[in-house]
């Protein structure tokens, strides 16, 4: 059975929301396609493929070894949301730059009718599409956390 984290259990610094904090656990929920708690290179791997991004299985391997508090090969929610914030403190530029580039390219490649925003709908289907199950919630938190204008649509377009 999965644990339920709460965010004073892994020292996350004040300026992070709740908005984001509950995005980081969707992304974490995304990542571990069979609900276990914990992410497998492999789970991390074909996340990867399903967005176009191709990786070695020891690469993929490194990654999560170097996320994982104990070493190993797995990664539960608290090691997820330590490596992204040791990330986000070590190369806040570089990963500010390179996450508007992969937004901005996922983002085209979700926008099914191509007019600059990404509706729920569309991010249903583009999920679906990539093989990966969504659930309403994960799809509202989704919303919450990128809809920056508040009209109910992602715009990638305003990403810079």
């Amino acid at each position: 059975m999965k644990k339920a984290v709460r965010a004073s259990e892994i020292n996350i610094s004040s300026h992070v929301t709740v908005t984001y904090f509950s995005g980081l656990k969707t992304a974490f929920d995304l990542l571990d396609r069979n609900q276990d708690g914990r992410v497998t290179p492999g789970e991390f791997k074909i996340m990867l493929n399903n967005l176009g991004i191709e990786i070695k299985d020891d690469k993929a391997e490194e990654i999560i070894r170097s996320a994982s508090h104990t070493g190993n090969e797995l990664i539960d929610e608290n090691d997820f949301l330590s490596f992204i914030k040791q990330i986000q403190l070590s190369a806040p530029d570089l990963v500010d730059e390179d996450l508007t580039r992969d937004l901005n390219a996922a983002f085209k490649v979700f926008d099914l009718d191509g007019d600059g925003y990404i509706t729920r709908e569309e991010l249903k289907v583009a999920m679906e599409m990539i093989g990966e199950n969504i659930t309403e919630e994960q799809l509202t938190q989704v919303i919450v956390m990128a809809d920056t204008d508040h009209d109910g649509r992602i715009n990638y377009e305003g990403i810079s």
